[in-house]
């Protein structure tokens, strides 16, 4: 996610459940509380230094130095801000060196794999969901049972933790809720109001359109991010259980449902921005500060790409419901956090340090330095700094009956970065192609899935 993906990142209180995707309502309300790089050595090397805090670890898990991988590059805004800002709390703690390595998002998520299998840092950035399991299975990072309880982690955040072999290989921070965001004053200025029913929405299109606004940001350079279209359109349209049999192989990408899907957004993407597959993200969230554009869907860190002023003008609703017998309460809400590289030097100190991590602490170092906010995994943070969007966010993720972590951590590496992501843009520019689009996706996957 974000991310993938999505990639993406942030905010939190209390989340899903296990790794393989499944309804997380129960597990919702007993945990909310309040709320790569081989193929390029020299850029994940290690850069930059930092301390790290202490008093975390299991039994023989003491502070001292450590690599922490970021992904995120300096100066990139509010998400690496509260990256740092841990680094440096944790130094200040502990008195233990902490050498930070920041990477861009794009590059360190598409290099993840060779990073792991090469010289990795110690601790990285990164989420939980079935890519953080099968890192495990694969053995690239590290078993971290015994540094579990973390203190203001519920057993839904455990959960989000353990891969397949029930044992914790994550720390979780930090969870972001996808939705459609939209500039209140916009709304309020033209007299618009969040659409309830897929009717509203395409007579709020139609308006924006008269009015000369783009509907919807849209933004495909960042390749994960479409896969959030594809999500919560799949979700609406064939359920969340459908969603996540199709991350796994048990149903076919050349279906009748998922060609749905796929002519559902044909019909929608009129109101998106053209040119996608030239614009990032933070671009297509600008477009929302400037009001070229209406609404964008996207996950609550799209105040990361917007100035202060905009980002406090900033509501959200979630995506209306195309079935009204499936209805509109499964979303995306991936969970970011911290894992142990298998390869990295330092095992006992990455350990103490990615216990420090996932405290209130932590959290509260990291929101306290940003322009902007997380949504804290951990119960007993800080909320002084949440917004009404924080707290909204919280809110939505609570009421919600169904989780996903997001397409590219919902299912196989391979499947989601090499194939998934080069079909949907392959999409955005050939709309009308679907038949042969969906065969050659399932085509790869029975091959990658060996289902």
């Amino acid at each position: 996610m974000a991310r993938p993906a999505p990639r993406q990142s942030r905010p939190s209180s209390t989340i899903p459940a296990s790794v393989a995707g499944v309804d997380r309502r129960s597990l919702l309300r007993g945990a909310l509380g309040a709320g790569a790089l081989l193929g390029v050595p020299a850029t994940l090397a290690a850069c930059g230094g930092d301390p790290a805090p202490s008093g975390s670890g299991g039994a023989s898990a003491k502070a001292g130095p450590v690599k922490f991988g970021m992904n995120e590059a300096k100066g990139s805004g509010p998400a690496y801000e509260r990256l740092q800002a841990m680094a440096d709390a944790y130094a200040k703690k502990t008195g233990a060196q902490v050498s930070p390595n920041a990477v861009d998002h794009n590059t360190f998520q598409e290099s993840i794999n060779t990073y792991l299998q090469g010289t990795p840092d110690d601790v990285f950035t990164w989420f939980a969901g079935y890519r953080m399991s099968q890192f495990a299975e694969n053995e690239l990072i590290s078993d971290i049972s015994d540094i579990w309880p973390i203190d203001g982690l519920g057993d839904a955040f455990k959960k989000s933790a353990t891969a397949s072999d029930g044992k914790q290989y994550f720390v979780p921070v930090s969870y972001y809720p996808w939705a459609v965001f939209y500039r209140k004053s916009v709304f309020e200025k033209n007299g618009w109001a969040e659409p309830k029913t897929l009717d509203e929405l395409n007579a709020l299109m139609k308006d924006m359109q008269g009015k000369k606004i783009t509907p919807f940001a849209f933004a495909a350079k960042d390749a994960w991010a479409p896969m959030g279209t594809f999500d919560i359109l799949n979700m609406r349209l064939n359920g969340y259980d459908f969603h996540m049999a199709l991350t796994k192989g048990e149903k076919k990408w050349d279906s009748p449902e998922v060609k749905n899907v796929f002519a559902t957004w044909k019909t929608l993407l009129p109101y998106h921005q053209e040119n996608a597959l030239g614009r990032t993200w933070q671009e297509a969230a600008t477009s929302v500060e400037k009001q070229e554009c209406g609404m964008y869907l996207l996950g609550t860190f799209v105040v990361d790409g917007v100035s202060k002023e905009a980002a406090e003008d900033m509501d959200f609703f979630t995506f209306p419901a195309l079935d009204q017998t499936i209805g509109n309460d499964a979303l995306d809400a991936p969970i970011d956090g911290f894992c142990v590289a298998a390869g990295g030097e330092e095992q006992e100190s990455a350990k103490a340090f990615a216990k420090w991590l996932g405290s209130a602490e932590a959290a509260d170092a990291a929101n306290n330095a940003a322009s902007a906010p997380m949504i804290a995994a951990n119960s007993g943070a800080s909320t002084a700094k949440y917004g009404a969007l924080q707290k909204k966010s919280v809110e939505v993720v609570q009421n919600a009956k169904s989780i996903a972590q997001f397409l590219d951590r919902d299912t196989n590496a391979d499947l989601a970065n090499t194939v998934i992501t080069a079909s949907i843009q392959d999409f955005l520019k050939n709309p009308d192609n679907i038949d042969s689009i969906t065969a050659s996706i399932q085509q790869q996957a029975a091959s990658i899935l060996g289902k």
